[in-house]
């Protein structure tokens, strides 16, 4: 099928259009329309008020926004949106930017989506691509539309991380597919939890060809749920604990990278790049070069002679274990957040058999898990906090000289936070302020 973004605009054009959401996404999405389409009747929906000066524009705000799709034939629906408990009508279809971009762009994408470790793996690839002189582009959950980019991306790689709320309505697959892990996340996302979840993140390889490739890591918990050989793609296994003296080499290179989780993410790009070409002289490069990620096990400084990271990131137990175990002498915990129907009693006994000094625990699911830790008889000081600032003061007091303070909150952040990365950010301005005066 010849794609274009003008095959994309003529599709578009005798089209009634939806944009659901006006966040970034949702605004991106309607910049590209008004560029392409000056005068066009859109419609807006969103649960909070608009203001908007469009006059064709009709915005549908307020608590029954979603009773507005009706009305439209493509509803661009935007990720976090969630459908539990909704009917779409039958004559509207739900697409997205990415499905969008997947069906236009003649771009070559390589797309990486898991529970965990889909941006590090997703940066890894993307700067393995750089490094060997390629044109490149890394869009998506990062924090990049990818509307914003289509007519630009023509004939390069696009390396796109994917969230299970964007592959959700997704008909089209893309040529590279990557998964990193599969855990229990995003449960209050789907009508039937987990098999709803997981079939999204299916959604990655549902549509691929026989000419397309798909990676994961056998070993990772992705193959408890993966069958090879019902894949239309060309299945690449990408093994970590296989032996490998050039993976050894790079997962000690970087401290960055440390860890176990973090040398998956290293073999998993490795085996992309190299469908590509890449040359082991610019993967090593990329790897030597990678100065991390903000919120993944980010240092945030060091006061006191205590070292602080910044791990918003790590929102389920997984995470946190990983990132507990890789970083080693923890004196401080921090943990807890928005409660999503997770079940915490394994995590509880991970944390008790672990020698951290003191976790300190925040609302909602913090609390939660101090009682199970306590029923554990868990031998780490538990400090229950009312919000982050209680919490950064408990860990500046306590946290042992020598050892680390991680936020690494094992649950979302809505409860008090638009997302992960405004909670981050909350926890290293407290950091600066109450560690420099401890300091």
């Amino acid at each position: 099928m010849f794609r274009s973004i003008d095959t994309l605009i003529a599709d578009l054009a005798d089209k009634r259009i939806l944009i659901l959401g006006f966040g970034r996404e949702g605004r991106s999405s309607y910049a590209f329309l008004r560029k392409h389409f000056p005068d066009k009747p859109l419609g807006i929906a969103d649960k909070n008020n608009i203001t908007l000066t469009d006059p064709a524009v009709t915005l549908h705000c307020g608590a029954q926004y979603l009773d507005a799709m009706g009305d439209y034939d493509i509803v661009l629906k935007s990720p976090g949106i969630p459908f539990v408990g909704v009917d779409i009508p039958p004559r509207c279809t739900v697409s997205c930017q990415t499905d969008l971009f997947l069906k236009y762009s003649d771009s070559t994408v390589i797309g990486v989506t898991g529970t965990k470790g889909k941006t590090t793996t997703a940066t890894l690839i993307f700067r393995m691509l750089q490094a060997a002189g390629l044109r490149a582009r890394l869009v998506g959950n990062v924090g990049v539309p990818v509307l914003d980019h289509i007519g630009e991306a023509e004939n390069e790689i696009t390396v796109m991380e994917l969230s299970c709320h964007q592959l959700e309505f997704m008909t089209t697959s893309p040529h590279i597919a990557v998964i990193t892990n599969i855990y229990e996340e995003h449960l209050d996302h789907y009508n039937n939890g987990f098999a709803g979840y997981l079939a999204a993140k299916m959604n990655i390889a549902a549509h691929q060809q026989a000419n397309d490739f798909f990676i994961y890591n056998p070993k990772s918990t992705a193959g408890d749920y993966i069958t090879p050989e019902t894949l239309p793609a060309k299945v690449i296994l990408a093994d970590p604990t296989a032996p490998d003296a050039f993976l050894d080499e790079l997962a000690a290179a970087n401290p960055h990278l440390r860890g176990s989780h973090n040398r998956q993410n290293i073999c998993v790009a490795m085996a992309v790049v190299r469908r590509l070409g890449v040359p082991d002289a610019a993967i090593r490069k990329a790897i030597l070069d990678f100065e991390g990620i903000a919120n993944r096990m980010e240092l945030v400084g060091i006061y006191n002679e205590v070292a602080y990271y910044n791990d918003s990131i790590a929102t389920i137990p997984y995470s946190v274990i990983m990132g507990v175990d890789s970083l080693g002498n923890v004196g401080s915990l921090l943990i807890g957040g928005m409660d999503r129907g997770l079940d915490y009693r394994d995590f509880a006994d991970q944390l008790a058999r672990r020698q951290i000094d003191n976790i300190i625990c925040l609302p909602d699911t913090g609390h939660q898990i101090a009682e199970l830790l306590q029923e554990r008889h868990c031998r780490s000081n538990i400090v229950l906090a009312a919000d982050m600032e209680e919490a950064v003061r408990a860990a500046v007091k306590l946290t042992p000289k020598g050892k680390a303070c991680v936020l690494s909150p094992a649950a979302a952040s809505y409860n008090v936070y638009r997302d992960f990365e405004e909670k981050g950010n909350h926890f290293k301005t407290l950091v600066k302020q109450y560690g420099k005066q401890q300091a």
